[in-house]
């Protein structure tokens, strides 16, 4: 009797032991599936996108319940709208230009039609920037004919916006592209494996920081070759903009350049409700505060700014924002 009683008070705590494993099984299991995942898919190691995504990703991991974001690294604008109209990704940044031709099947090379893919937010300028090595005796963009011309990775904004400018000043079957990311870029120059490094990402780039602190270098006025040229014609959506002398070392004159505007953009599949909850975390006074921390270039993002440069539709969830701050949003931003 002695030993049934045993057995089963034994039987008795195992049991206590095995429903408070599933118990706590259960409350994990529910946790997880309440928590929603998203992707937000940035740039290159080195790159304005990067510094972006990887800022938002975190801060809206932070402070949405439920809601957990994972920053991807990516080639860049192109990629990310991919990723985005795919759903592979549901947050990415992209140029204003690449939203827009993707819509109307008019990307490089590729006529297919990115149109759930849809604007959030503008973050800031992504000006043109093309360095070459001072005493190279290189100092107008013509004079690049026949050389080698770093202009980023394969698929990236990058390199889309370098083919069309060139193209524009009618040089892009005269030069040698390189397709390469920024960091490997500065290097190369600094090493004279290339002629000349192009970074269209909003300024101070820790890129070309990187490539004036090791060598004394010049960066050319490339607004005048465009205004020369076919590119404000052919694409619209491009603007001047002006780098303002001693933004980098030994540059102590100003750079007149082009930009397109990088946009916070956001998949058709992505609920209105969090795109809405994102859009007021990121805005909010702490959100940008938090944005100024981790990127010089957020400086520009603000609510006076939101919708600027935005020549295709908005996200639901925006619409809803951005009207709440009293913005009198386009047609083709609706």
């Amino acid at each position: 009797m002695l030993k049934k009683m045993r057995f089963t008070k034994t039987a008795s705590i195992a049991g206590i032991a095995a429903a408070a494993v599933a118990a706590l099984t259960l409350s994990v299991t529910a946790v997880a599936q309440s928590t929603e995942r998203l992707a937000f898919s940035g740039g290159p190691d080195g790159g304005t996108f990067q510094y972006f995504s990887n800022g938002m990703a975190t801060r809206l991991s932070r402070a949405l319940e439920g809601i957990e974001v994972s920053n991807m690294a990516s080639a860049g604008s192109v990629e990310n709208l991919r990723r985005v109209n795919s759903r592979d990704a549901d947050f990415g940044i992209t140029y204003s230009g690449d939203v827009f031709l993707g819509a109307n099947g008019k990307l490089t090379n590729d006529t297919r039609n990115y149109r759930n893919v849809h604007a959030v937010s503008y973050l800031y300028g992504a000006p043109a920037h093309l360095i070459v090595l001072d005493g190279s005796g290189i100092t107008d963009v013509a004079q690049l004919e026949g050389k080698s011309v770093a202009v980023g990775p394969a698929g990236s904004g990058a390199a889309a916006s370098a083919q069309r400018f060139f193209e524009g000043v009618g040089l892009w079957d005269k030069i040698n592209p390189q397709y390469i990311g920024y960091n490997q870029g500065a290097s190369a120059i600094g090493d004279r494996q290339i002629d000349a490094l192009w970074v269209f990402a909003g300024f101070p780039n820790a890129s070309v920081i990187q490539a004036a602190t090791s060598n004394s270098i010049r960066l050319l006025q490339v607004h005048e070759a465009a205004k020369n040229g076919t590119l404000f014609n052919d694409h619209p959506y491009y603007s001047e903009v002006t780098i303002p002398a001693g933004t980098y070392s030994g540059v102590d004159y100003d750079v007149v350049t082009i930009q397109d505007s990088a946009l916070w953009t956001a998949g058709r599949h992505v609920s209105e409700d969090v795109v809405y909850n994102a859009l007021k975390e990121v805005y909010s006074t702490e959100g940008l505060e938090f944005m100024y921390s981790v990127a010089g270039a957020a400086k520009a993002m603000s609510i006076d700014s939101g919708v600027n440069g935005i020549v295709t539709p908005m996200h639901a969830g925006a619409q809803k924002f951005w009207a709440e701050q009293g913005k009198e949003l386009t047609d083709a931003q609706k």
